[in-house]
């Protein structure tokens, strides 16, 4: 087993994040599918932390594959790096927080 590359991590791959149940997985695999079947453009390409990628039938079973696994999707969700508008909603769910967060200790000297 290893750690999925940063371009073909299997949440990126299908778009989801990672909460998402297997249902979702499903689904979302079925649709990209589907779409990349007839050619549809939209889905042609997928973003990454390192650009736009192209996306293909046999990524995406590989990405639906990986995530059915619980090795495999444990190692994809410790290596996802969301997208920016992701990481904007965190930053504002913590900032009531920000003032306890400053005065922290740090946990190892």
């Amino acid at each position: 087993m290893s750690a999925p590359r940063l371009g073909e991590n299997p949440f990126a791959v299908l778009d989801l994040t990672s909460d998402a149940t297997r249902t979702e997985t499903e689904r979302a695999a079925q649709k990209l599918l589907a779409m990349l079947a007839v050619g549809h453009g939209s889905v042609a390409s997928y973003a990454t932390p390192l650009g736009p990628r192209p996306r293909t039938e046999a990524l995406v079973r590989t990405a639906v594959a990986a995530l059915r696994d619980p090795d495999q999707r444990l190692l994809a969700e410790l290596a996802w790096t969301p997208p920016a508008e992701a990481q904007g909603a965190t930053a504002a769910a913590w900032a009531p927080y920000a003032d306890v967060l400053a005065r922290r200790r740090p946990c190892f000297p």
